[in-house]
């Protein structure tokens, strides 16, 4: 399981941009995270053709089966669409990673037992703004 932002666990930092101006603020190398929105498919498109990892927070099954097409490498979802989008990754063989909002350690073991890719802390989200 991926765990992303828990105190005991260092790994990368997400950089939550919310336009192409605020790209430009991140680090080289970094892993971008963006909710998914159609005023951000340029955004979006530039990062999978840049081959550049990013996550796209999505709140429903459509836009689930959009951000594994647009090619993200993670898909963030909320707790009561978690199993059904870890179920769906699996069905259709998504490259990407379902990841799942969650504020405190207890969730950990409750999306483990669920199968879950991973779980992100909002310690693992800066926000960038323009």
């Amino acid at each position: 399981m991926l765990i992303f932002g828990h105190r005991f666990i260092k790994n990368d930092e997400f950089f939550h941009i919310f336009d192409s101006e605020s790209l430009q603020k991140t680090p080289p190398s970094s892993k971008i995270y963006l909710d998914f929105d159609e005023s951000n498919l340029d955004i979006i498109e530039h990062l999978s053709s840049n081959h550049i990892a990013f996550g796209l927070g999505v709140t429903n099954i459509t836009e689930l089966l959009y951000a594994a097409a647009l090619g993200a490498s993670y898909i963030v979802v909320h707790q009561k669409l978690a199993k059904t989008a870890q179920n769906i990754a699996e069905n259709y063989l998504f490259d990407a990673k379902i990841l799942v909002h969650i504020t405190q350690e207890s969730e950990i073991e409750e999306m483990a037992l669920l199968g879950i890719d991973g779980v992100l802390f909002p310690e693992a989200i800066v926000k960038i703004s323009s």
